[in-house]
């Protein structure tokens, strides 16, 4: 997006495949929210680890924090619209912060926010007049490509795209849940995705940071959700995922310590032996049978 022209929107674009491709977009998050619209062709689609295939006609919205993919296993062909506009979350609990563009009323921009923070839900059947506005900027772009985007009528069709989106989302009347908006659920998803983070040096204020909270309200909700201190969450991981590596007579103490997160194999050991009550290399030879 050239500067100047749609502040915040990432990307917008669209692509038309003619014929199956050899790529795919792999699992990712994007830096805002995405909306896309179908509008030829068929695409597998994932979401949360959740397939969801899309057929023509099919809108998509999905969340900076909602990892989803494109293709399953490649792209087919198919005419995709999309357009990413960054509201300044990274978070669910987070405040959502809209681009000085959007011409919607104070009251409609309040119930299309809470309509996308209180559901999550990815695929929803589009219509003929969504799939216009997505077209129409899909034809400025194609005729702009060698200068200029004309700024104003692109920014008078984005703002048709998101009044469409309204309306759509208001005929669905989607069940809300305000529970999505909660620190807790972000809290809940940061240790969802520790489990395979386990080797970064973490440390309470990281951990905080990366949930978008403070020290203190991290541990209020990670102490909720576990009965554990972060640390001691961390730690706790750590060991369960050490015990499943050591099954395996190849990997040594130290390597299995710092695939863990371990700074040291005697480190690795005293910790262990405070959960486990027996050394890292006792358990093993037990064949993993002591508790």
């Amino acid at each position: 997006m050239p500067d100047g022209v749609l502040p915040q929107v990432c990307t917008i674009g669209f692509w038309d495949a003619a014929r199956d491709q050899t790529w795919e977009l792999g699992e990712h998050r994007n830096e805002g929210i995405e909306i896309t619209y179908l509008d030829n062709g068929s695409l597998g689609f994932v979401v949360d680890g959740r397939s969801h295939p899309l057929f023509p006609g099919n809108l998509t919205i999905t969340r900076p924090w909602q990892p989803h993919s494109v293709g399953n296993p490649n792209v087919a062909a198919s005419r995709l619209y999309w357009l990413i506009l960054d509201v300044g979350v990274r978070q669910p609990h987070q405040t959502w912060k809209w681009p000085p563009w959007l011409v919607l009323a104070p009251a409609d921009i309040k119930d299309l926010t809470a309509l996308l923070r209180e559901n999550e839900q990815p695929v929803w059947p589009g219509n003929p007049e969504i799939g216009r506005c997505f077209a129409d900027i899909g034809q400025l772009i194609e005729s702009s490509h060698a200068g200029a985007l004309p700024a104003s009528r692109l920014t008078l069709l984005a703002n048709e795209v998101f009044v469409c989106l309204l309306e759509l989302l208001r005929a669905q009347n989607p069940r809300r849940k305000t529970s999505l908006m909660l620190g807790e659920r972000s809290v809940s998803m940061f240790l969802d995705r520790l489990k395979n983070e386990l080797h970064e040096p973490w440390t309470l204020e990281l951990m905080a940071e990366k949930s978008g909270l403070a020290r203190t309200r991290f541990a209020h909700h990670c102490r909720k959700l576990t009965n554990l201190s972060p640390m001691g969450y961390l730690q706790q991981q750590r060991v369960e995922k050490a015990k499943l590596l050591l099954a395996d007579p190849k990997e040594s103490i130290t390597d299995i310590a710092l695939q863990c997160g371990f700074t040291s194999s005697a480190y690795f050991s005293s910790v262990f032996r405070q959960h486990v009550h027996c050394s890292p290399r006792e358990y093993r030879n037990a064949g993993n049978k002591l508790r």
